[in-house]
């Protein structure tokens, strides 16, 4: 047995970490910029007053403004469940080159995009329209490359998916910090964001430098190479099989499908698992969170910084926290019963958040009227995600043969994809019971 050469610098984990971090840059920069975005859907034509009756004194909000957190969570997270799923069964058709580098230049072409159209004054409806299509476009690409990146980091040590999910929750973080960065700056709305996206621009431009170097480097080679021969001893394993049958092409096909199940059979507990984590984030967070006002702020700083803050900030780094934790920590084991009965506990903040101050609000009381209240929500909440996640994540590849690890960390993406379309869509349930 050959042994594996060194990660000289931890060069190889680093780069997942800046692919991690372009993976999920895009839609939270996307997310977390919803101040300026709904700040472009003010005064639309399409305002309903009944709907407006339902809203605080004083406040007013036109329909598109009012429905752009549950639209633009919908239109990423479909995609991104449709195409992560397209990527499980086309991963073997695709190149990885051509999935991971085709990905990366269309995300970034968007952003600028993005960029040049904060420049351009455009109407509330054909600008909501537009936004959902390039969140749709960013969020479809996103899911093929964070497929891809699992399915590469299934063949490496179980260390290395730690990176990806580190990196992904310090691209919230990094959102979140840039744009509070913009509202102190005290420049108009439309110059922060223009540098904003631009930012992201560079960021992504990163991430396509480091995936150009990543296969030349001895550590990620061994392991490919190691990969590639084990497929080989496979396949011909399997063609000896089928020399001696008469109807080859439809034994491999099931030989294909009963695989995928197998794979599938050993690690569906933490699928789900996952799947189940996310469903729960995203159907609170930022459908409900963003729409919770401070109790103490009186038109003063505060109330321009509560959401950016305490919200996305928190959110992200608490999120990052727990992701990076688990390259230290991984308590539970992948056999405990302890990590599905933690991750069914976490309904517990569906109440919790939809009984802080939420506005506008027609059917459920507020109970939790201080700031610190939520803000102490917030901090078990993202840290429960980001370290229960990883941990599901981490594990599933793990749990099957190592030829069958870059399968398994496909089915790992897709059920998490999964669990994003579904809080995404329990979002306008959760809003709608406040």
């Amino acid at each position: 047995m050959v042994s594996s050469p060194r990660d000289k610098y931890f060069s190889v984990w680093l780069i997942f970490f800046m692919l991690g971090l372009g993976t999920l840059l895009p839609w939270n920069f996307f997310m977390t910029a919803t101040v300026y975005f709904t700040s472009r859907l003010k005064d639309s034509p399409l305002a309903d007053s009944s709907a407006n009756q339902t809203e605080a004194a004083g406040e007013h909000r036109s329909v598109l403004e009012a429905k752009f957190n549950n639209v633009m969570t919908l239109c990423a997270m479909l995609p991104l469940l449709f195409c992560t799923c397209l990527n499980s069964f086309l991963h073997s058709l695709i190149s990885q080159r051509l999935r991971v580098m085709g990905s990366l230049l269309v995300i970034m072409f968007v952003f600028m995009v993005t960029a040049v159209l904060v420049k351009v004054p455009m109407e509330p409806l054909p600008f909501f329209s537009l936004t959902m299509v390039k969140i749709i476009i960013i969020n479809s690409f996103g899911a093929v490359l964070q497929g891809s990146l699992f399915g590469m980091a299934g063949l490496l040590p179980a260390s290395y998916t730690t990176p990806i999910m580190s990196g992904q929750g310090l691209a919230g973080t990094f959102a979140a910090f840039a744009m509070i960065c913009a509202i102190a700056s005290g420049s108009e709305l439309q110059d922060a964001a223009f540098g904003y996206f631009i930012t992201a621009c560079v960021v992504i431009f990163l991430s396509i430098l480091s995936y150009i170097l990543l296969p030349k480097l001895e550590f990620f080679q061994f392991y490919q190479e190691t990969n590639r021969k084990q497929r080989s001893d496979e396949d011909n394993s399997v063609d000896l099989m089928n020399s001696e049958r008469k109807d080859e092409a439809v034994d491999q096909s099931r030989q294909q499908n009963v695989a995928m199940m197998t794979i599938f059979k050993k690690i569906w507990l933490l699928a789900v698992s996952v799947c189940f984590t996310f469903t729960i984030t995203i159907g609170l967070f930022p459908a409900i969170t963003a729409d919770i006002k401070s109790t103490l702020a009186d038109g003063g700083s505060w109330e321009r910084y509560f959401i950016p803050v305490s919200c996305f900030l928190l959110f992200n780094l608490c999120d990052w926290g727990g992701r990076s934790l688990t390259a230290v920590c991984m308590w539970p084991d992948k056999d405990s019963r302890l990590l599905p009965v933690s991750i069914v506990c976490r309904l517990v903040f569906v109440p919790l958040f939809m009984l802080c101050n939420v506005q506008p609000r027609l059917n459920l009381p507020v109970f939790f009227h201080h700031d610190g209240w939520f803000i102490f929500f917030m901090i078990i909440f993202a840290f429960s995600n980001g370290y229960l996640a990883s941990l599901c994540m981490c594990f599933g590849p793990k749990n099957v043969l190592p030829h069958e690890a870059e399968t398994a960390g496909a089915i790992m993406a897709f059920f998490l994809s999964l669990g994003l379309a579904l809080g995404a869509s329990l979002s306008f349930v959760f809003r709608a019971l406040v």
